[in-house]
């Protein structure tokens, strides 16, 4: 095994060359679609901010956003200027479009059960780089009437074990094309009274809990702002 002077082998350097080429990649599809949305897509799509309006820039967050659609990816996206992994589950990996855009935009696919090892550990790893982590809790795209779908663990788990901050966002409804949605950005959450401790599932189980009700309250907030908005221009 040939190493250098400071102990990498060929292959590690090979590894590491690969993994800032594709990194490389994934920035500039990540500019390319913050500039494809306010373009283009906007006019489209469009949706109006609640909560904090400024870009969450200052630090890393784990963004945790109700699923109603496709389009639910721009809302997370453009919460930053700075990059977002986007966790989603592996039967995405089935299709060859879905494989592209995982590869691409360096998703990361997780197993339903959410008892993916590989999938936390690479959450961690992006995460201690600064770069930000977007999870959908429902698993899948909500469509029933019921206000969110069950919530899979995990969210809290990253953001305990790493010590950084869930931004919760809320979609008010299903975004149509030419119908402005309302998204609701709430202030960063912090589990820190369970940093450094021993849990139980139990424990984590509680912080997700929290921070569904957190959501919901969101969710009654941002539609009862854009219904007064409606009565207003009746």
């Amino acid at each position: 095994m040939n190493e250098n002077k400071t102990g990498q082998t060929k292959a590690d350097k090979k590894k590491a060359r690969k993994e800032l080429k594709n990194h490389k990649r994934f920035l500039r599809i990540f500019r390319f679609l913050h500039g494809a949305y306010r373009v283009i897509l906007r006019f489209f799509y469009p949706f109006k901010r609640y909560g904090q309006k400024k870009p969450y820039n200052d630090g890393t967050y784990i963004f945790v956003c109700n699923h109603l659609s496709w389009f639910d990816v721009f809302p997370c996206a453009l919460a930053t200027s700075k990059p977002v992994h986007f966790i989603c589950k592996k039967e995405i990996l089935n299709k060859k479009i879905g494989k592209m855009v995982v590869d691409f935009c360096q998703c990361i696919t997780v197993s339903r059960d959410g008892s993916d090892i590989g999938a936390l550990m690479q959450s961690v790893k992006y995460i201690k780089k600064g770069e930000n982590l977007a999870i959908f809790p429902e698993g899948t795209r909500n469509k029933t009437d019921e206000i969110f779908l069950p919530f899979k663990g995990g969210a809290a788990t990253i953001s305990i074990m790493t010590k950084t901050p869930i931004v919760p966002v809320v979609i008010a409804k299903r975004s149509k094309i030419f119908r402005k949605n309302h998204v609701y950005y709430g202030q960063p959450l912090e589990f820190s009274d369970y940093y450094g401790k021993k849990l139980t599932k139990e424990d984590y189980e509680a912080c997700d809990d929290l921070l569904k009700e957190k959501m919901l309250e969101m969710y009654y907030e941002v539609n009862e702002a854009a219904n007064a908005k409606k009565r207003k221009k009746k």
